[in-house]
Parts: structure tokens; C-alpha cells; sequence
């Protein structure tokens, strides 16, 4: 998928650019900034001091030198005062100028740390928005990987207000079916299980074709009338919107040549974040989207945890795919889309 949340060591990310929350002075300094330096090499400070000093918000770029990373691309994130000094304009920048610098240097994939929240003091709920916000902008108009890394469960937060709304919704919904595991206790589905049944291994090459503006029925009626497969029922839907392709597959988080292999294949049978992508994109409602998946062969379920989230995402028509995904992810569950 064009964005990813991922657990990792950002030192370790084998992609064209990783992003260092570095100090405004040319120095090492602690936290991202010291471990990317210490496996990069002795190269890479030299490659900073002769940069010299980087302003808030700005970014430069070196060789990534001993990394796995062509690119190591250095941003000065903001020093949390107490909000009211600009740091959350000054954040948006340090995403903004580092994507426009790794579109510059031609890089296909990059990885950021969650900028600002160690010493710097950032919130991370906020930090979080931000960064997802940015992110995902970015990805409306330009084609690249782009992963947030973050080290543990504690560098990542959602807001305690959406995070308790979800946990409610899921303590009214979620339908805890339990079985043994391979040690003889009780596992629950939806969690290991069911993230080994939805994950998806899809990629192909692409060509887009244009969209026939078309007005829109109403969905409901629109579904069932067609009796169709996935590929062919997916591609009149976004005829329907009179929206081009690549905003739709866009907006899913799902790269061009997956959707060329969906295109060019009526046949072809999607993964199930694949499907619900699709249907964020279009915006269906809860029946509208059981209908849709279900031509992929697929179900929502009070017995899987993934289910429930996505469906309080429906029933709350928050179609935000990026936001969705910060969700799944802090309760380690599958990300949507590719």
C-alpha cells in the first residue's frame, strides 16, 4: 500500500530516503538522529556540517551513506511549548519540505519517524494527525511508498477521545469467539487468525483508463441491480462518481499497478483490505459495502475485531482510509488497502 504504519528500527528500512529528526545545528544529537548517524557512519556528519545550520520546519538532504538508505533527508521538528508558538505549522513542514525534497531526488519509497516526539516533546496523538494528514496529501496527487515507522507500542497514541469511542464500540459489538491454540489456551479469532486470512501479496503493472462521468443512482439500488463480479461491478461504480480512477485508487491507499491487475482481470479476486479499501473510496454505507465485498466472497462479522472497527468507521461514514489504518494499527490489527 502507497502508506504504510509500520513497527520497526527506521536505521533498518531498506527504502530510497529515511527521514532524521535532526538538531537546527550541525551536531548529533539524540534518539533518531544519534542511531541513524551511528549506522550510517562517520561520512554522514560530515555530509551534515557541511549543510550547516537548518531552520524549523526545513529540510536538506545527504547520501545515506552505510544505510540502506540511498538518502538520509534531515528536517528540524518543532520544540513543543505549549502549542501556541506555531509548532503544529512548523511540523506540516518538516513532512511537507521532506516529501517535496524525496520527489526532487526522484525516490520511489521513504520512511519517517514520528517527527518531533521524543525530546522535542510533541504530542503524539497530535504528532500523529499531523503526520497522517501530510502524509496522505501528499499521496492524493504524487505516486510513492511511504512508511511512518515507529519503534514500540509506546512512540505510537491515537487521541484518548477516539480511542476510547472505538474501545466502546467494540465492547458493545465484539462477539468474542474463543478457541484453543497450538498450546491447548484460549485464543481469540480476529486477531492472529484473522490477520493471516486478510493479508494480501498482489502487485502488477498498470494503465489507467478515463472515467465516464455518469450521474449518480443511488448505491443501494445501484448494487442491486448489477450482477456482477468485483472487477467489473468496481469499475462502473467509479464510472458512476465521474471521478478519475487514479482518485479512487488513491483515496483507497492502493497503488496503480494493483488496480491495473483489477482492471484488466474481471476475474480477479481482490484480498478482503483490497475490497474494503475499494468501498472507503466509494463510500458506501454498512449494507452497501457487505454487498460489494460479498462479490469478492467476503463477510463483516461481529466475531472478528478488524470487522468491528471497520464497520464503526462506516457507521460513524468516516471514509478516511489514513485514519482508519492509525486505528487498525494501534489495535494491531491489518492496515487497508495494498
Amino acid at each position: 500500500m502507497p502508506f504504510e504504519i509500520v513497527r520497526n528500527d527506521i536505521v533498518n528500512m531498506q527504502v530510497d530516503a529515511v527521514v532524521n529528526t535532526a538538531n537546527p545545528n550541525p551536531v548529533i544529537g539524540s534518539g533518531v538522529d544519534s542511531g541513524i548517524h551511528k549506522k550510517a557512519g562517520h561520512e554522514l556528519l560530515v555530509a551534515r556540517q557541511k549543510i550547516g545550520c537548518i531552520d524549523f520546519g526545513d529540510a536538506a538532504i545527504t547520501p545515506g551513506f552505510d544505510l540502506d538508505a540511498r538518502y538520509v533527508i534531515h528536517t528540524v521538528g518543532p520544540v513543543w511549548k505549549n502549542g501556541s508558538h506555531r509548532e503544529e505549522q512548523i511540523l506540516s513542514s518538516c513532512y511537507r519540505n521532506s516529501l517535496t525534497l524525496a520527489k526532487e531526488h526522484e525516490c520511489e519509497s521513504i520512511a519517517f519517524p514520528l517527527i518531533a516526539t521524543g525530546n522535542y516533546g510533541f504530542p503524539k496523538p497530535l504528532a500523529l494527525q499531523i503526520a497522517v494528514r501530510e502524509i496522505s496529501t501528499f499521496l492524493l496527487e504524487n505516486e510513492m511508498q511511504v512508511y511512518l515507522v515507529v519503534f514500540g507500542k509506546e512512540a505510537f497514541a491515537l487521541s484518548e477521545k477516539l480511542f476510547k469511542s472505538v474501545s466502546s464500540y467494540i465492547d458493545e459489538n465484539y462477539i468474542r469467539s474463543k478457541t484453543l491454540d497450538e498450546y491447548g489456551t484460549e485464543s481469540m479469532y480476529g486477531s492472529r487468525l484473522e490477520t493471516r486470512r486478510i493479508r494480501e501479496q498482489e502487485c502488477s503493472d498498470m494503465s489507467v483508463g478515463a472515467a465516464i462521468p455518469i450521474d449518480s443512482d443511488d448505491w443501494g439500488q445501484l448494487l442491486k441491480d448489477l450482477d456482477a463480479g468485483f472487477s467489473e461491478t468496481l469499475l462502473q461504480l467509479i464510472d458512476r462518481t465521474g471521478k478519475k480512477d487514479s482518485e479512487i485508487y488513491k483515496k483507497a491507499n492502493v497503488d496503480r499497478k494493483l488496480f491495473s491487475k483489477i482492471r484488466n482481470n474481471m476475474d480477479y479476486r481482490p484480498s478482503k483490505t483490497t475490497a474494503l479499501a475499494f468501498a472507503f473510496a466509494l463510500e458506501l454505507d454498512v449494507d452497501e459495502t457487505k454487498d460489494f465485498i460479498g462479490r469478492a466472497g467476503f463477510a463483516l462479522s461481529h466475531s472478528s475485531k478488524f470487522d468491528v472497527i471497520v464497520e464503526y468507521f462506516l457507521v460513524n461514514g468516516n471514509y478516511n482510509v489514513f485514519e482508519l489504518n492509525e486505528v487498525l494499527f494501534a489495535f494491531d490489527q491489518p492496515l487497508i488497502g495494498a
